[in-house]
């Protein structure tokens, strides 16, 4: 319906949001034009004063608006366990469904050879510079359970063998609350290998 001008404009902007389609993208534009102007508004300041102030903590790499965040910040923290995740949504869920004190490391995505995203995209040197201060003694990989993940995971364990730091990987297997017919077959071997004593 609408293809030209500042509105189509603004519709095919929208469209660079995750999930969001052509069809959401026109329903968010014309929401904001016609009923909230003055939430677009503040949402455009808001992003425009986010883009010139936030940046990453120059420790783990989160979004930050200091030079370190608030985590890294925190000393009542366990300086000897560091948590390893592919982006700062992860650090953030883990903190609200667990009650882990360590710290974190973020790599902004995982090795993808074919993307072009290899260590030094996802700031390994960083990160073996920290696991070479000797203040580590476990990293926990919480890396996604795909062939990237993985791979991204095992590569970031070859580097902690290094400096005899222990290397654990979180379990993968059956969601709480799930029934096994229902589980697909990669996630049901995984909950097998990663079996355990009770």
């Amino acid at each position: 319906m609408i293809k030209n001008g500042l509105l189509g404009e603004l519709i095919q902007n929208f469209c660079c949001l995750p999930s969001v389609g052509p069809k959401s993208a026109q329903r968010i534009t014309l929401h904001l034009l016609q009923r909230d102007r003055k939430g677009a508004r503040l949402l455009a300041e808001t992003l425009l004063s986010a883009l010139e102030k936030i940046t990453h903590c120059q420790e783990c790499r989160t979004f930050t608006e200091q030079a370190l965040c608030e985590t890294c910040t925190d000393l009542s923290r366990n300086n000897s366990l560091l948590c390893i995740v592919e982006n700062p949504a992860d650090a953030w869920h883990i903190e609200q469904a667990t009650a882990f004190k360590g710290y974190y490391y973020v790599l902004h995505g995982r090795l993808s050879p074919i993307d072009g995203i290899g260590p030094n995209e996802l700031g390994l040197d960083k990160l073996e510079q920290r696991l070479a201060k000797g203040e580590i003694q476990e990293i926990i990989l919480a890396t996604n359970s795909t062939v990237e993940g993985e791979a991204t995971a095992y590569f970031i364990s070859e580097i902690a063998k290094k400096y005899a730091i222990n290397a654990s990987r979180l379990a993968h297997g059956v969601p709480m609350g799930g029934e096994l017919e229902f589980i697909d077959s990669s996630t049901l071997s995984h909950a097998f290998k990663g079996r355990r004593l009770l």
